[in-house]
């Protein structure tokens, strides 16, 4: 038997990456929408995540094929096929990005006081 583990055929299994490049697999019904995985991942935060923690869970965030995912989105509306592994990325991130970069520019000198704002502004 190889390290395959058995999926439940009514849920999906969430692989996520961190920016540090840490993974961790959870699983969540299709209902399960953005921002209660965010919740229940900050709930269950695993331990050897220890150094990438965050105060809140309001400022996780899925990224799926590039996209950021807005709270009330679910698995299912994504299509994610139940029964199999589904990546998505895991950042801290205040607000969502705004379509303009310039605008993110001027902004980014109030977010100064955080550090993660620097490191995910790279992405």
């Amino acid at each position: 038997m190889g390290p395959c583990k058995n999926i439940p055929m009514d849920k999906v299994n969430l692989r996520l990456i961190l920016v540090s490049g840490k993974t961790k697999e959870f699983l969540f019904s299709p209902e399960d929408s953005a921002s209660e995985i965010a919740q229940f991942v900050f709930d269950n935060w695993p331990e050897e995540w220890n150094e990438e923690g965050v105060s809140r869970a309001e400022i996780l965030r899925l990224i799926y094929q590039g996209r950021f995912l807005h709270g009330n989105v679910t698995l299912g509306a994504l299509g994610l096929p139940p029964g199999r592994t589904s990546v998505m990325h895991l950042v801290p991130r205040e607000t969502l990005p705004e379509p303009n970069s310039q605008d993110q520019r001027q902004k980014s000198k109030s977010g100064r006081s955080s550090c993660c704002s620097i490191s995910c502004a790279i992405l």
